[in-house]
């Protein structure tokens, strides 16, 4: 079963949400509306990027790569690289 890796922006605060899901336009509408957890504070969100993986142990991979960059720019420059490929 294919996931995607998705970067979700708080269109309030401007905060950057990283995370994985078989279907991520609907894991947004549920960010949106029924999470209650940390998306809730700064919603609304809109994906700004998202990645197709083969399976859900490489997008796993990938997000805990990109998580522990722990700053905005690195996470823009993946980004901007994953866009130029």
């Amino acid at each position: 079963m294919k996931y995607f890796l998705y970067i979700l922006e708080s269109l309030k605060s401007g905060k950057y949400y990283i995370g994985i899901s078989s279907n991520p336009y609907i894991r947004l509408e549920y960010h949106n509306t029924i999470e209650k957890g940390f998306t809730s504070r700064y919603r609304p969100w809109k994906i700004i990027f998202a990645k197709e993986y083969p399976d859900k142990k490489s997008a796993h991979k990938e997000e805990r790569k990109l998580k522990s960059y722990k700053s905005r720019k690195a996470i823009e420059d993946f980004i901007k690289l994953e866009r130029t490929n």
